[in-house]
């Protein structure tokens, strides 16, 4: 018919490439399979699935990796994806450091690098960013060129309207009006832009505690409280970004603060923020508090209290335990989630004992009762849901073999 594509939904390329992407998507999860193997997971007879490997491994896309052993009759050929067709980038971004970080098209981790930024002037984020990328890239052994994406996570968010960084004045450099435009000039890949706690909850949506959730909620406590919202299966990010900027929610127990992104501050983070527990530390009569950078402190002081029976400890950890609870209390009524995943190193630090206090007051609280668990991606976090926002968009575009 006159303007039908070859793209047209039924027509046999887009059935091929469906197929493609499924038996694709079958090697990600399940490793090296036979062509038998994965004919009966596709339902696709064998000499269809004989052609879609040929297909594959022609277009790059697998390759043939040993063979099956230990099974009655002659062993089967093993294909698997293969794993350099494409790379993809992720970085985490703090006022202290700059981590990076590149992993392969199967999503494992091929090159780690971090840059330590606390005295390096406002300007020179190109620089860094630039810097901290080459750094991963060159532990991956490979180069700038062979990233098909850049996923970078920052406190804030940058607003969609303005291209102007928000709700993140502790982060100098990255309020330039130009910033975006100059970091595009100066890297060769497509470049994402994420709020670091959203990057969290991708990370655990697909590797952690939220599998198979498609609404939760997550809570956040590490160099600052923050919440993310996945609803429908999909991060809810606002009107400017900055859905779950929840250290400026108002609470009870704590000082109202006007002008609070000028103050940087008020609301659920001076109740149940790190850097108040310290000061309830003292309060409370503990001296042996620890010195350091406060959130460190934070989470060996809230370590310590989950260890404890009785005595100060244990009346700091239920105090913290309140404050969060307090703050959640806010999230549940308005979204009535299923799932509250607890995360950042200050709650994690507190492990079961402190997941059960919360809970117990978010019960008492709350008209609903969510379950609350602790996160499940505990190292690099923010990095770890980078690479895996990096790696879903390039999978899309390196596996689509509709075109070929």
């Amino acid at each position: 018919m006159a303007g039908t594509t070859g793209n047209t939904p039924g027509t046999p390329r887009v059935l091929r490439a469906m197929n493609d992407r499924a038996a694709l998507d079958l090697l990600l999860e399940h490793g090296p399979l036979s062509r038998t193997r994965i004919g009966k997971l596709t339902g696709l007879s064998k000499p269809t699935a004989s052609q879609l490997l040929a297909r594959l491994e022609a277009a790059g896309l697998v390759v043939a990796t040993g063979t099956s052993e230990g099974r009655p009759g002659p062993n089967a050929q093993l294909y698997a994806v293969n794993a350099r067709a494409a790379y993809a980038a992720g970085m985490d971004v703090t006022p202290e450091r700059v981590r990076a970080a590149v992993a392969d098209v199967s999503g494992a981790v091929v090159g780690e690098f971090e840059l330590t930024t606390p005295k390096r002037p406002a300007g020179d984020v190109v620089r860094q960013v630039g810097e901290a990328l080459d750094g991963a890239v060159k532990a991956a052994g490979v180069t700038r060129a062979d990233v098909h994406r850049l996923v970078i996570g920052t406190p804030g968010a940058f607003d969609p309207s303005t291209g102007r960084l928000r709700y993140a004045s502790h982060l100098p450099g990255w309020h330039s009006p130009t910033l975006l435009d100059d970091l595009a000039a100066a890297l060769p890949m497509p470049v994402e832009y994420e709020n670091d706690v959203n990057l969290v909850a991708v990370a655990e949506q697909r590797l952690g505690a939220a599998r198979g959730h498609e609404d939760f909620v997550l809570l956040w406590n590490e160099g600052g409280l923050g919440a993310a919202l996945v609803l429908g299966g999909r991060l809810h990010r606002g009107f400017t970004g900055g859905a779950g900027e929840v250290g400026f929610l108002p609470v009870p127990g704590a000082p109202l603060v006007r002008q609070v992104g000028k103050a940087n501050g008020g609301g659920f983070q001076e109740l149940a923020g790190g850097q108040v527990l310290p000061r309830l530390a003292r309060e409370y009569g503990i001296d042996d508090i620890p010195r350091g950078e406060w959130a460190q402190v934070a989470a060996q002081l809230v370590a310590r209290a989950a260890g404890a029976d009785s005595g100060p400890y244990r009346r700091l950890l239920d105090t913290f335990a309140t404050g969060l609870a307090t703050g959640l209390a806010s999230l549940v009524a308005v979204l009535d989630p299923e799932l509250v995943v607890l995360s950042g190193a200050v709650i994690v630090a507190g492990g079961e004992p402190l997941r059960e206090r919360v809970q117990a007051e978010l019960g008492e609280l709350a008209a609903s009762r969510p379950r609350l668990v602790l996160g499940g991606v505990q190292r690099h976090p923010v990095l770890r849901g980078a690479l895996e926002s990096a790696l879903a968009a390039t999978r899309d575009e390196v596996f689509d073999t509709s075109a070929r």
